[in-house]
């Protein structure tokens, strides 16, 4: 390649990440997935698009797919809050593994029944539309806040499920007989219990490292994160294990470990998770013929419809029935299972493989993600609205602690943003009460710094720099928490410290 070449490889794509960026407000105020807007962007450049790229090549579809489906796992469980997650843990593991196995069932008789494809074809479809995407959901459901309980089992579900639909799918795409379904069901606790095992012990020793080393640079805590996490990923998958569990339990443990420079290293994150959607959206794109699209529409419509009004709503009263959750939770969670990036990366496979019909089947995937996104989509708010599930959004917003290290001096210097809506504002620096061993040293006003007096009335958009030592640091955050979300009383009203809830204090 000359660096011509290369010159214009860049600006190409430097205007085709442009586009998509600007395809994120087009989706925010449209309410429909990014998801589709970057696949759009693709096709356009794609064959039969005015780009006319003709791209056909699926192993290597496949491999950046892989890649990029770790940045979006290990974004998303650094994302997590394990005191959300923690109530729906439960019934997300339940409708993760039983419920993948009532959605692949009752979606391939479908597909063998009503379409006519053979059982191992239509096996391989039924795998591959399990998988739900909360990215695609929650793009759609910023507006509508949802109940914590909802809020995580959807979340959890879309973290655990693409590892037993991943195993399933190569099984079924692995040329010869197709193994057992017992065997199958041992090989999938298997990989999954290796996976679980080395993603928490990679996400603890990560954790308990960068809290007690303090690196040269801010800049380099977000590289360690995420070269963390790939880690949890290489590690599971060489071991025979579920790569893609191992990193978002990794993701999820180092999310919750009160990392040094924790804002700045969310953020890098974040960045690369929109960078690994759009370029992998834009290549699966490419990767369509549109014009091969036409003959395979109408058996995706039917499949589509077996998965969204059987299967989905199937698999959801099975696996919660050992959970008592309101009908309206229930008829929410069978209808927010959107299908985003996974279910396409998963249909090359076949391809890959040199499966029968492949190209048939990426087809029919591809027709149904995207028929069926644009209907859940819009319609999720609203339905959300109706069923009288959306959460008071007035409640205080999270508050902000960035933490950086003082090796020498064995402490640590706290960075508090008071957002909007917390209950910090009108408190006295006195009143925080923050354990013997912190206080706050500076306060950051409309861009003007001072030393506050115990007599200061913080306010909303305040910027605090406390200092702590290491004994005491992880009780001056909870103190700071507790006096954002229940004000200056909190700790009188409860017993544990935190937010007041009405209760005495205990004798």
């Amino acid at each position: 390649m000359t660096v011509h070449h290369l010159n214009q490889l860049l600006l190409v794509s430097s205007l085709v990440l442009l586009i998509a960026v600007a395809a994120v407000r087009i989706s925010s105020r449209s309410g429909l997935p990014s998801l589709l807007l970057y696949l759009g962007i693709g096709v356009a450049m794609g064959q039969d698009g005015i780009g006319n790229v003709s791209f056909s090549n699926a192993e290597l579809t496949q491999v950046i797919g892989y890649a990029a489906l770790v940045v979006i796992l290990a974004e998303g469980g650094l994302g997590t809050k394990w005191k959300e997650i923690k109530p729906a843990l439960p019934a997300a593991v339940v409708l993760s593994l039983v419920g993948v196995a009532v959605s692949v069932g009752v979606t391939a008789a479908g597909a063998h029944y009503l379409v006519g494809l053979e059982w191992r074809q239509a096996l391989i479809i039924g795998a591959v539309v399990s998988s739900t995407d909360a990215a695609a959901v929650f793009s759609v459901l910023r507006k509508v806040p949802l109940p914590s309980r909802v809020t995580g089992i959807l979340e959890a579900e879309s973290g655990f499920n693409d590892a037993p639909v991943v195993i399933l799918v190569v099984a079924f795409s692995t040329a010869g007989p197709v193994e057992h379904w017992y065997h199958l069901v041992g090989e999938i606790a298997l990989e999954l219990t290796i996976g679980a095992a080395l993603g928490l012990a990679v996400g603890w020793l990560g954790a308990f490292g960068l809290r007690r080393v303090a690196l040269p640079a801010s800049g380099l805590y977000p590289i360690a994160v995420m070269a963390i996490a790939v880690v949890a990923y290489a590690a599971g998958a060489l071991a025979h294990g579920s790569g893609f569990l191992s990193v978002y339990l990794a993701s999820m443990v180092l999310g919750n470990a009160k990392l040094p420079h924790w804002p700045a290293t969310r953020g890098f994150a974040e960045g690369l998770g929109w960078i690994a959607q759009i370029g992998m959206f834009v290549l699966l794109g490419l990767l369509v013929t549109p014009h091969d699209l036409a003959a395979d529409f109408w058996p995706a419509i039917v499949i589509g419809l077996v998965l969204t009004m059987v299967a989905r709503p199937l698999e959801v009263v099975i696996s919660l029935l050992p959970f008592r959750m309101p009908w309206q939770e229930k008829a929410l969670l069978s209808w927010a299972g959107l299908r985003g990036a996974v279910p396409i990366i998963l249909a090359t496979i076949p391809m890959v493989n040199g499966i029968a019909d492949n190209r048939r089947i990426f087809n029919i995937v591809f027709v149904l993600v995207v028929v069926y996104t644009l209907v859940q989509g819009p319609t999720l708010p609203w339905l959300a609205r109706k069923l009288r599930l959306g959460e008071d959004s007035a409640s205080a917003s999270d508050l902000g602690i960035e933490s950086a290290p003082l090796e020498r001096l064995r402490g640590h210097l706290l960075s508090v943003s008071i957002p909007e809506k917390s209950r910090m504002h009108g408190v006295e620096v006195s009143e925080l009460r923050l354990p013997v061993g912190a206080a706050v040293t500076l306060v950051v006003r409309d861009e003007k710094s001072f030393v506050p007096l115990p007599s200061t009335v913080l306010r909303h958009g305040d910027e605090l720099l406390v200092v702590a030592t290491d004994p005491v640091r992880d009780a001056a955050e909870a103190r700071l928490r507790a006096v954002t979300e229940g004000g200056k009383l909190a700790g009188w009203l409860s017993g544990n410290g935190g937010p007041g809830r009405g209760r005495r204090p205990s004798r």
